[in-house]
């Protein structure tokens, strides 16, 4: 069924979201052996970080817009 009201529609519309780039390729690879080296760990750490980093903009990005709450 249609909205019959497409004016008051309108008003309730959201904003758009501002653009946030997509997360970079994972640059951490499988551990060597059963205990990963501290180069491994440290590359997954870095990715981690990166995607956490990423994460707080796209949610800084949908408050600044309306579409989240603060």
């Amino acid at each position: 069924m249609a909205y019959l009201n497409p004016g008051a529609g309108a008003a309730r519309e959201g904003k758009q979201t501002a653009a946030v780039p997509n997360a970079a390729a994972a640059t951490a690879e499988p551990a060597e052996g059963s205990t990963p080296t501290k180069a491994e760990y440290d590359a997954l750490l870095d990715d981690v970080n990166a995607l956490r980093t990423k994460l707080n903009a796209l949610l800084t990005a949908m408050r600044a817009s309306g579409q989240l709450a603060s």
